[in-house]
């Protein structure tokens, strides 16, 4: 090893060992993630947390694009962040490529971050608009040491850009000359540039004009084609994430309620709330959309920080029964790998 190289964990040389591809990619075993909220009470000695996310378990296998919906504040976001590491959990594990990595630090997560990448939500907040896009995406590569500056990157970057369907004109240009189709490429070019195994897109196209949000969700297919990415898709647009995803989760207040395939999903869905959101994806034909039912949820939110008892959806569950308001449903398998955490059904 040259002199000054630093040396790397076995836990880092497990990231890059393709042996360790068999099995699913990412493993979540019951995975809580808590906020803790400012002291209250006497003396401040009350000390309450918001539970984002409680008791998640999920998998993703290696070129797969597991869709995460729900509606705001049910911990779609916290789940994906968790995921990256950048947030810690309270309880359960995290498993990539079949190390745990829960509690990785130091120099270990950060070779992490190489393997593990994020698409933005936003394409006008997340760029700095005093760079150039070409430090944008060169960014990466100089914080993690494979080039020294950016004229060594320039060649990379060019063909990063080209990739997302860029001009080759904008590796000098700057983020205010773009529309906000072309901005959220430059994100995906920039979470392309370290070759990570995974992604987590966070609603990558809610921002987007409906013009365009079709030819940036092909994108992402098609350089998950090609270069065998697997992603983490968040939304809360069903009809996108129908078109992306190979397997669907639906959370509900830090729970998730039910995952199953497209498919499944959309033609035999199980849970009340996933057959609540299903009814509000409108239908491309006038009289079939006016004659169509919708679910319309009444009844209040659970409140976060202090959950109540049993089921979380109880509370606005048009089938709720006695039994849900006082236990907790597990996701049982309803066939075919078909999982819904309900009591009723």
């Amino acid at each position: 090893m040259p002199a000054g190289t630093p040396s790397i964990s076995p836990e880092a040389q497990h990231l890059d060992d393709a042996s360790a591809d068999s099995g699913p990619i990412i493993e979540v075993d019951r995975l809580s993630i808590h906020f803790p909220l400012a002291p209250t009470g006497f003396f401040h000695r009350e000390r309450k947390v918001v539970h984002a996310v409680d008791d998640v378990s999920f998998h993703i296998a290696k070129g797969e694009t597991l869709g995460l919906v729900g509606e705001s504040g049910s911990g779609k976001t916290t789940t994906g962040r968790a995921l990256l590491r950048r947030l810690t959990p309270a309880a359960g594990t995290i498993k990539f490529r079949g190390r745990d990595i829960t509690t990785t630090d130091g120099e270990a997560l950060r070779h992490l971050r190489r393997h593990m990448q994020l698409v933005f939500q936003d394409p006008y907040a997340s760029l700095n608009p005093r760079m150039t896009v070409g430090e944008l995406v060169a960014e990466p590569l100089m914080v993690h040491g494979i080039v020294n500056k950016m004229g060594d990157a320039r060649d990379r970057v060019s063909a990063l850009l080209e990739r997302c369907g860029l001009p080759s004109d904008s590796i000098d240009r700057h983020p205010h000359a773009f529309s906000g189709g072309q901005r959220q490429r430059v994100g995906i070019a920039r979470a392309l540039a370290l070759q990570p195994d995974f992604i987590v897109a966070d609603e990558p196209v809610s921002a987007l004009d409906v013009s365009v949000r079709a030819q940036v969700v092909n994108l992402l297919q098609d350089l998950q084609d090609e270069l065998g990415l697997t992603y983490l898709f968040i939304a809360h647009d069903l009809s996108v994430v129908r078109h992306i995803s190979h397997r669907i989760a639906i959370m509900y207040s830090g729970k998730l309620v039910e995952i199953a395939d497209c498919e499944s999903i959309y033609e035999r869905p199980v849970h009340p709330y996933t057959e609540a959101l299903l009814s509000s994806v409108p239908i491309p034909d006038p009289p079939a959309q006016r004659a169509r039912q919708r679910i319309v949820l009444e009844g209040e939110i659970p409140d976060p920080v202090d959950p109540p008892p049993g089921c979380r959806f109880a509370s606005r569950c048009p089938l709720v029964e006695a039994k849900c308001r006082e236990e907790t449903p597990p996701l049982t398998s309803r066939g075919e790998g078909h999982l819904a955490a309900c009591w009723v059904r």
